[in-house]
Order: structure tokens, then sequence, then C-alpha cells
């Protein structure tokens, strides 16, 4: 008996591979850690140090990854087997997997976190508020059991709904909305952020080289960074790049990923 075949989704458009891959790429390693760590290690001694692990690291491993998705047509683990089978390469695509699972364990209760304090800046809780008084506010989301645990599973949940929607009418619909919003949510802190008192300063501290600062640690912390940030050795862009169509330039899409997560960050 014939067995029908589902025909395997694809992205649709070239925005929404970059959109997605970016998506995946860009976070809070992005907005929050990267900033920190340029200045402790060197500001812009740190940054070229980072960009050349982008180039010279990121860039090949991001490409192959992409490349072994496509070549096999499947996702982290089901790849390798195609492409090694009867070799013990498919353990690569789990531990992928797990590393992809742990990093959901703790981005999924941030992301929880980050649904209550929208509630709560739509109904105004923080107008008025000293910033100790708001650091108990968050103090007492964080402690308690409930609260958590509903914003929790709520976030799962339209996870769940995006990935059910499939790659075009899930993923890359969602992205294409999302991440613009999330470009513009950042422009809008960036400029809030110079106008700030001391923000001069700041400037200094992330972008001033200080060739002093940048230790043996700080090139390993830049090299870990880059992998981090980009979501590699995790399975995510072997997934994506199986669900890349065959005419896309994929040293393109590498690129444009690689720059978008880049100029985030900085």
């Amino acid at each position: 008996m014939a067995v029908n075949v589902q025909p395997r989704d694809h992205f649709a458009t070239k925005i929404g591979i970059v959109a997605a891959a970016a998506g995946s790429a860009i976070g809070l390693g992005n907005i929050w850690k990267f900033p920190y760590i340029t200045g402790v290690y060197g500001g812009g001694a740190f940054l070229v140090v980072y960009l050349i692990c982008i180039a010279m690291i990121g860039l090949p491993v991001m490409l192959s990854e992409f490349t072994i998705g496509r070549r096999a047509d499947r996702a982290a683990i089901g790849a390798f087997k195609k492409l090694a089978p009867g070799t013990p390469w498919f353990l690569t695509g789990w531990m992928g997997v797990v590393s992809a699972f742990s990093i959901l364990s703790f981005y999924s209760v941030v992301a929880g976190w980050t649904l209550d304090y929208i509630v709560k800046s739509v109904m105004n809780a923080f107008v008025g508020k000293t910033p100790d008084e708001v650091g108990s506010i968050f103090g007492g989301l964080i402690s308690a059991t409930a609260r958590p645990l509903f914003w929790h599973v709520v976030f799962m949940a339209l996870c769940a709904m995006i990935i059910m929607g499939g790659v075009k009418q899930g993923i890359e619909k969602y992205s294409k909305i999302l991440m613009p919003l999330l470009l513009i949510i950042i422009i809008i802190l960036d400029i809030r952020a110079l106008t700030l008192p001391g923000a001069m300063e700041g400037i200094d501290f992330l972008f001033k080289p200080d060739f002093s600062k940048l230790t043996a640690e700080g090139i390993l912390v830049a090299l870990g960074h880059a992998f981090f940030s980009l979501s590699l050795g995790m399975g995510t862009m072997i997934t994506y790049g199986s669900y890349i169509e065959k005419k896309e330039n994929l040293g393109t899409t590498t690129l444009q990923v690689s720059i978008a997560d880049t100029v985030i960050a900085c």
C-alpha cells in the first residue's frame, strides 16, 4: 500500500528566512549581556575581537549548519542520520536538541515575566513608583508561585500555537511581524537612553577601546558569545536550513542574519 508523504513546508520569502533565523539569534544575549561584557573586556577592543570571531568562525559554522539542514531536508537529529548513516554523528543532533531545551527552560520563564510586565505596563502599575518600589514589584513576582507559573504556561501555549501553524503560516508569519516590532522598540529605547544623564559615559564604556582589559578570558568570552548569539551548535540553524528552498543563496542568507544579529547587539 502506497503511503502519501506530506511535502515538507518551506519558507515562502527571503525576508521570512532572515526574520526567523534572526529571531532565534537575537535575544537577551544581544540586548543585555553583549553591552556589559563588551564594556568589561575593553569596549571597542573587545568589539574588534568579537567581529573577528563572527567573521572567521561564526559565519562558516552557520553556513555549515544551513547547508547540512537543506542537504538532508531534515531537522538536527534526522539530518545526521541521513547524511552519516550508521555512525554516531546523530548524537551531535541530540546534543543540539538538549541544548535548545535547556535554554528554553529559562528563556520561557523570563518570557513569562515579560508578559506579566506587559499587563502591568498597560495598567500603569509602575507610574509614580520609585526604583526601590519597582524592584519590590519584581521581587514579588519571582518569589510567587502561581503568577509566574500562569504566565509561563501562557507563553508556552503561544509558542505551541505558532509552531502548529507550520513554517509559512506560523514561524515565518509571526517572525515578519514581531522582529520589526522588536527593532522599533530597541530603537526607541536607544533614543531614550541617549537622552538620559550619563549617556556619554555609557557610550565610552561600550565603544572606547581599552586593550589593557582585553585578556585571554575576554577573547574566550567573545568566541563563546559569538556561538551563543548566533544560536550555533543547538540544531536550530540546521532545522531552519531544512526549510530553505534550494533556490536561495545560503551564503547571502548567512551574512544577512549575522549582520542583523551584530547590529542589534551593538
